[in-house]
């Protein structure tokens, strides 16, 4: 891929959370049940929610998955938070509430995570830790005397 953009980063993250939850449940591995499935008639199922079936994901969509998953180890947690609940698709009311800022302030800490992750996929960025952002050099290792 030429150059990664904030949108192409922020789809990733979109089709990322897509997959995740179309994975199969976890389940505790080794119980079953022996028991045989009981037909239910239409009256007895009126108030019970329907069983969701989704198809699993492609293994080149869980690929892609386990690469953005390791994008966000170059964000702080916060911002891990903010990514993931925007590729989840939540309001921007629950977004802020959740972080204690304005929809501006939240929007303007999201674009700021992306370009952080499209830089550090571009390889502009050297070391996208907290530190480089801040501005400040970690001190050097001591030796231990």
């Amino acid at each position: 891929m030429a150059e990664w953009t904030v949108e192409q980063v922020a789809e990733r993250f979109r089709e990322a959370a897509i997959t995740a939850h179309r994975l199969p449940p976890v389940r505790v591995q080794g119980y079953f049940n022996t028991w045989p499935a009981i037909r239910r008639l239409p009256w007895e199922t009126l108030g019970a929610e329907p069983v969701i079936r989704r198809f699993p994901p492609a293994p080149e969509a869980i690929e892609r998955m386990l690469e953005a998953m390791r994008w966000v180890q170059w964000l702080q947690e916060e911002e891990r938070h903010l990514v993931w609940m925007r590729a989840e698709r939540h309001r921007w009311r629950d977004i802020c509430a959740r972080f204690g800022c304005d929809r501006t302030t939240a929007w303007r800490r999201w674009q700021r995570a992306l370009s952080i992750v499209a830089e550090a996929l571009n390889g502009k960025r050297q070391d996208a830790g907290p530190s480089m952002r801040s501005g400040v050099s970690e001190p050097p290792a001591r030796p231990f005397a």
